[in-house]
């Protein structure tokens, strides 16, 4: 795992940047900051791009992840209106990796922040690179627990703070698109954040610190359990420390109410 320091472009929900915050983004070694160098093909064979892959193999309880390898246009269907361009980067520097939550043929359809939460947004199939990850994150709301499974068994269950009362947590689908570590400790966000593709639709009046939402942690843990946030999902340490170093980028999520 590396690091790449960068400054962020957008807020979470969870606690006011400072201007730009500083941030540690986290690159895991199975999504390198740059592709490796590769021979020119042979003019008269087709290039990695044409070459169609099938999809890996998936055992039980696994999902697939899209990581970029490309520029692409987000559709709102396939062959659809366009949305906007995806780079190689999301807007806080990480990689960009996508969950996968549908595919048709020549498509994939993910979830990302640029569409509105829990809908599918759809890229071309030759623009990813198709990997399968085994974690899901599932958080319920009432019990204000994240539990955490792989291959079916319960690999951590973390109790969380919620959204409070007129800045609920949003519920439905989402996915991790960054790993994060703020540059300077004791911070609203405690040791590390993950950001999520969800929005928060009910933001404070006179709110600045942006609409994304995100787990992360706190440096007062005996909010952890209670409605207090303005939407973000927040955890111990101890936990989040775990999940900056298990969870992948394009890790699904479900919140339930």
């Amino acid at each position: 795992m590396t690091k790449r320091r960068v400054a962020a472009a957008a807020g979470l929900t969870g606690a006011a940047l400072a201007g730009a915050a500083a941030l540690v983004v986290l690159t895991r070694s199975d999504a390198p900051d740059t592709e490796p160098a590769r021979a020119p093909p042979a003019a008269s064979a087709p290039s990695a791009e044409q070459v169609p892959r099938p999809p890996p193999r998936r055992s039980r309880g696994t999902t697939l992840r899209a990581r970029l390898v490309r520029p692409v246009l987000l559709r709102e269907r396939p062959g659809g209106r366009i949305v906007r361009s995806l780079g190689l980067r999301t807007e806080f520097g990480s990689r960009r990796v996508l969950a996968v939550v549908e595919q048709r043929p020549g498509w994939l359809g993910v979830l990302t922040p640029h569409m509105p939460n829990s809908r599918t947004g759809w890229i071309p199939a030759d623009g990813a690179r198709l990997r399968a990850q085994p974690y899901t994150l599932r958080v319920d709301l009432s019990a204000r627990t994240l539990v955490v499974r792989s291959a079916g068994r319960v690999r951590r269950r973390i109790k969380v703070a919620i959204g409070r009362p007129g800045t609920d947590t949003p519920t439905g689908r989402f996915a991790i698109t960054d790993l994060l570590i703020p540059e300077h400790r004791g911070g609203p966000y405690g040791c590390c954040a993950l950001a999520l593709t969800g929005r928060q639709p009910n933001v404070p009046q006179g709110w600045s610190g942006g609409d994304r939402l995100a787990i992360h942690g706190t440096p007062n843990e005996r909010t952890i359990g209670t409605p207090a946030s303005n939407g973000c999902l927040r955890a111990g340490e101890a936990d989040m420390r775990w999940l900056l170093a298990n969870m992948p980028l394009g890790a699904p999520v479900r919140i339930a109410a």
